[in-house]
């Protein structure tokens, strides 16, 4: 790649072209919503390359390749994935170099898009690198922080504490910007009606087994065996299950056997609906735990890997007081999380049922959750705007 240093006047010339690549759905919708406010700031004077999904297709971005091949589970996975991440990959690069764009900003994948930023940033030191979605160097791999200081020029964060992680960990110059779930506060709060129906009988329970398939195969069968004791020990039970759309049909089988036949959902807005009014919640562990602690939903977290799996993470890990996202935000560990071993029916249901009665178990997460809107920092500019400040002062577009 031909690298001469840019001026000051040299990036200023022209629209400003960013070269983005997000390979999976959340980055996908990062992405997009990037773009949309990169637009509202310049207008016309930007441009947009690289690789994405279609939430980024549907703001007219054109991706090199499709992002399907690399929907995947699970560190056992990915010898199957390498040869076709390594192909990307060679094309990605090409693309930059005959791109020449003002910035790079990869976005979350940090196991396929860190890959991107370090080539390129050999290929091209002046390039300005920018990761929005720090890897969690928090929970493992915590060397990885400082090492990303060759490659990465800025860390746009979703997390508060991430920002002084990377501060304390020696790595690049990191900014929180938001979670996107934060834009969504308002639409997690129930409105009086639904405060009440989250009060009578019977007792709405969300369960979230996952959304991707393995994640289903592994969460399905324990999560049933949980609501049949939760039902005979407490009665009747409403359940309510968000399925993504694509996998409507893998929930539905995997569900046709669990003793009390849920109602699924598959559109966001009655997954918030049943947000609005669950009394609990039984969820994989993710980012869901953040939506339902925005939404006041005291939950029990959960989560099983394969062998394999368990034992690389293991192999990886830090020692963390948490591995729930909303147990890390809050800073306190508030919401039960029961792991592999832990993750049986019956440790599932001992700790579920306490949060559907008024309990000091059901008042802890909720006074928790309560303190989520000044930790986010929720009502102030959209985390979007944000990272597109950061992302265009680093360009030099400030």
């Amino acid at each position: 790649m031909t690298d001469g240093p840019r001026t000051q006047q040299s990036r200023n010339a022209g629209p400003l072209k960013l070269f983005l690549v997000a390979v999976e759905e959340s980055g996908d919708q990062l992405g997009a919503a990037l773009i949309r406010a990169l637009r509202l700031k310049l207008g016309e004077d930007v441009q947009f390359c690289g690789v994405g999904g279609r939430k980024m297709a549907a703001e007219g971005f054109v991706s090199l390749h499709s992002t399907d091949d690399f929907s995947i589970m699970g560190f056992s996975a990915i010898p199957r994935l390498l040869p076709i991440a390594f192909k990307r990959l060679r094309e990605t690069l090409r693309a930059i170099r005959e791109q020449r764009p003002h910035g790079l900003i990869v976005i979350d994948s940090p196991g396929y898009s860190l890959w991107v930023a370090y080539y390129a940033k050999r290929a091209a030191p002046s390039l300005k690198v920018i990761d929005y979605v720090s890897p969690s160097v928090w929970a493992w791999r915590p060397s990885r922080a400082p090492s990303m200081r060759r490659y990465v020029d800025h860390v746009l964060a979703l997390l508060p504490f991430e920002p002084d992680v990377h501060r304390r960990l020696g790595g690049p110059p990191c900014s929180y910007v938001g979670h996107p779930i934060v834009e969504q506060a308002a639409q997690f709060r129930p409105s009086p009606e639904e405060a009440r129906r989250r009060l009578t009988a019977p007792p709405v329970l969300v369960v979230l087994p996952g959304s991707r398939g393995g994640e289903i195969q592994q969460h399905s069968a324990i999560f049933g065996e949980t609501i049949g004791i939760v039902r005979d020990r407490i009665g009747a039970i409403e359940v309510v299950v968000p399925a993504a759309p694509h996998l409507v049909e893998r929930v539905r089988a995997a569900a046709a056997s669990w003793p009390v036949t849920p109602r699924i959902v598959t559109e966001q807005a009655d997954k918030l609906a049943a947000f609005r009014v669950a009394r609990a919640a039984l969820a994989k562990s993710g980012t869901v735990t953040l939506e339902l602690a925005l939404a006041g939903v005291p939950m029990v977290a959960a989560y099983k890997v394969s062998a394999f799996d368990a034992w690389f993470i293991r192999r990886m890990a830090n020692v963390l007081p948490s591995v729930i996202l909303a147990n890390l935000v809050i800073g306190e560990a508030v919401v039960p999380e029961l792991l592999q071993e832990e993750c049986t029916p019956e440790r599932l249901a001992e700790s579920l049922i306490p949060l559907l009665g008024d309990t000091p178990e059901r008042r802890r997460q909720v006074d928790a959750f309560a303190r989520l809107d000044d930790i986010l920092h929720i009502g102030a500019a959209a985390p979007a705007m944000r990272a597109a400040e950061v992302v265009l002062a680093e360009v030099g577009r400030a």
